[in-house]
């Protein structure tokens, strides 16, 4: 929009009161000659105030479990390497640039959450 705001996209599968709830799914094609395609999720940048913002997360369960949320690069073929996840956060040229939280959960009735990194072995290199 050259004035006010822009339009707005709204995708929903809806609830459900008798059942599971819906799903959404966005499927990005396979190349065959080339690489695969490519899902972007970008929230827009502003000039005047605060960028936007993407925000993931499970369902929460209320009378169970909360959903599981998982983020991975798949296995490599046969030749070349697994892809790579980076999580960064932006730099600052007046202020302070961003922050990076890893931390797992509080619990009242059993144990805390469990925080682990790991790196794989490897067979050549250091």
């Amino acid at each position: 929009a050259k004035e006010g705001n822009s339009g707005a996209i709204e995708l929903g599968s809806g609830a459900s009161t008798d059942g599971r709830g819906g799903m959404l799914l966005f499927s990005v094609g396979s190349g065959t000659s080339g690489a695969g395609g490519l899902l972007q999720v970008y929230a827009g940048r502003s000039t005047v105030h605060t960028g936007g913002a993407v925000s993931l997360a499970s369902g929460e369960g209320t009378a169970s479990s909360s959903g599981f949320m998982t983020i991975r690069s798949i296995n490599s073929g046969k030749v070349g390497s697994s892809g790579m996840l980076v999580f960064s956060s932006g730099s600052a040229s007046s202020g302070n640039s961003g922050a990076l939280e890893l931390g797992a959960g509080a619990a009242t009735y059993g144990r805390g959450g469990m925080l682990l990194l790991s790196v794989g072995s490897g067979t050549s290199g250091a």
